[in-house]
């Protein structure tokens, strides 16, 4: 049998070895290749190998995929967009699409029915007042959400676009709901160029025009065109070649601006395909072997690192090997690691992520329409936006930080070997716990993954996981809890989620509930009940982190899924790639 994948990797261990081969050949002939690994006591698991996906040369890569169902995703050329700043007048702009945002107020007309806004003002003179006329029949003001493409003679753009921004623009989910709308009108339109430009400029400050624009430009990849039609038996490509951002600078810095929103986006992408690969196709293993091929990708900063079960019981994770005991597809704890390649290391920073590829609840199972077992793939999301992370990072090379990508990945089946209900299981820091409930188990994963964090040497800590439905009673499902004992930490984090747009509120340690957790027979109980679950599973956490580490625990089981695109959001990716810049030299 012929055996082609994408990178190497190998375990030290004797007794299961993973051979992975470099390949050169094109993406359609690894269409049939197949791949078996043998590992003590586990039956054969068997995967092919197809692309994920390929957007360019330096950005293409492939996935592995398990043959159960035999599904195997399609190859999908992602959107290659170019972005870039200018400074003209609008109505010369020739393309496809003039774009622009308005605000309610700008919608103000005077006595004779016309826009007292300089901008709109301008275009409806060329447009001989059909501006002003069409706005009023569409019944367009600005609010958001809105917008609207017509197709009007007189500018060198074929069509002009009114897109609503409400009462004001300033956040960077505004100027990213900006750019999700102007990718919406191209699809709409089979628009192939399009210029985005402000009704009131003004309303930019000049120290917010670089962010601004990068926030247009991920909104319109991110949000806008990408849509993963993978496992789709028909799909259709975007037309979108080009956006001109017209009125927020030009030259070097806005232009090294664009291009780091370029590649957060495709780090975005890529934590969005892993978390909605089902889970058939994504285990533990080819999660596994993702990692290791950005390892490939981007081989002159990061190196990677696979430990195999035998190596896990080695490092003494019970914990972590508890939750996989009952699954045929065996764990596979993933350790990727960026160094710059040149110039001195001023901080150690790990980034932890919760990789269940599929979390069934063990005995205690997931039942009833709340508890979603069908979209169980999710529990990924951690480790998603970590991987997402490390994607963006690989391209940014970011100087001075070192930077520990760790996730314990594996499912939570049901099985005679799988870990039961009142069973007492001991991490790799010797603290015992009782298994009170085995859909508690993603803590256990990331109690073992802690401590590795931490032997490490890191002085930071993130980690991020879909950890409890606790958090979407309490805040939502659009915004993640953060917990950290440090308030230097939360600041550092709270800036960063603010200039990437994403979301997150600080939650209390409450240390009292503490006595929640208390057991008889070991150290610790791993669920201390229903009320306050969020605040205990952190305190459950803490538990397993160093003293001297900072650390700052992210429940993020909301906003990982959009319930209305029914699509993952890629939360966590464009947060963790800030906090890492913030901290480089």
């Amino acid at each position: 049998m012929a055996v082609t994948l994408v990178t190497s990797f190998a375990s030290s261990s004797s007794s299961s070895r993973f051979h992975f081969c470099s390949f050169s050949s094109s993406p359609s002939s690894l269409s049939s290749c197949f791949v078996r690994f043998q590992s003590p006591s586990r039956l054969k698991v068997a995967f092919a190998v197809t692309p994920l996906y390929c957007s360019s040369k330096a950005m293409s890569h492939t996935i592995a995929h398990a043959t159960l169902g035999l599904t195997q995703a399609n190859s999908v050329d992602h959107p290659k967009i170019s972005f870039s700043g200018k400074e003209m007048d609008v109505t010369e702009w020739k393309g496809d699409i003039l774009a622009v945002g308005v605000m309610e107020k700008d919608m103000t007309k005077d006595a004779n029915s016309k826009f007292e806004n300089p901008i709109l003002k301008k275009l409806d003179a060329h447009l001989g007042g059909l501006l002003a006329d069409v706005s009023s029949e569409e019944d367009f003001s600005g609010k958001p959400g809105q917008y609207t493409v017509l197709r009007l003679r007189g500018l060198g753009s074929k069509r002009v676009g009114l897109i609503g921004l409400g009462k004001s623009a300033s956040s960077p989910s505004a100027f990213q709901s900006l750019g999700e709308a102007v990718a919406a009108a191209a699809k709409a339109s089979q628009a192939t160029s399009v210029a985005v430009v402000l009704a009131s400029s003004e309303s930019v400050s000049d120290e917010s025009k670089l962010s601004s624009a990068s926030a247009i430009a991920s909104g319109c990849t991110v949000l806008g065109l990408f849509e993963d039609s993978r496992y789709k038996s028909e799909s259709k490509k975007p037309s979108l070649k080009s956006v001109d951002i017209i009125g927020f600078g030009t030259g070097p810095e806005l232009e090294k601006k664009l291009k780091y929103a370029e590649h957060v986006s495709y780090g975005v992408i890529f934590g969005k395909e892993l978390v909605n690969s089902p889970a058939n196709v994504l285990t533990p293993a080819v999660l596994a072997e993702e990692a290791s091929n950005l390892a490939s990708m981007y081989s002159d900063v990061m190196t990677a690192n696979i430990l195999n079960e035998e190596q896990c019981k080695e490092l003494k994770m019970g914990s972590y090997l508890a939750v996989a005991a009952a699954s045929a597809n065996p764990p596979h704890f993933i350790h990727l690691i960026y160094k710059p390649s040149s110039g001195p290391v001023k901080t150690k920073l790990a980034l932890v992520g919760k990789g269940l590829t599929f979390d069934s609840g063990g005995y205690n199972i997931k039942i009833g329409p709340e508890l979603i077992i069908e979209l169980m793939k999710i529990d990924v999301g951690g480790s998603a936006a970590v991987l997402g992370a490390a994607k963006a990072i690989g391209q940014i090379k970011p100087p001075g930080v070192e930077v520990h990508f760790i996730v314990a990945a594996c499912e939570n089946m049901i099985s005679g070997t799988g870990m039961r209900p009142g069973d007492v299981i001991t991490a790799s820091n010797g603290k015992t716990i009782e298994v009170n409930n085995t859909d508690a188990e993603g803590r256990l994963t990331l109690a073992d993954a802690l401590v590795y964090a931490c032997n490490q040497g890191v002085d930071k800590i993130v980690d991020l996981a879909t950890l409890t439905g606790a958090i979407i009673v309490a805040l939502g499902p659009s915004m993640a809890g953060m917990y950290t004992a440090s308030d230097e930490l939360a600041k550092e984090v709270t800036a960063a989620s603010e200039r990437s747009g994403e979301k997150l509120w600080r939650m209390p340690m409450e240390e009292r509930y503490w006595e929640m957790m208390k057991s008889s027979v070991a150290d610790m109980v791993n669920l201390g009940g229903h009320a306050g679950d969020s605040i205990t599973a952190a305190l459950f956490l803490k538990q397993f982190v160093s003293e001297n580490v900072e650390w700052m625990h992210i429940d993020m089981a909301g906003p990982v899924w959009n319930k209305k695109k029914k699509a993952a959001t890629g939360f966590g990716v464009a947060t963790l790639v800030e906090w890492v810049q913030n901290n480089s030299s």
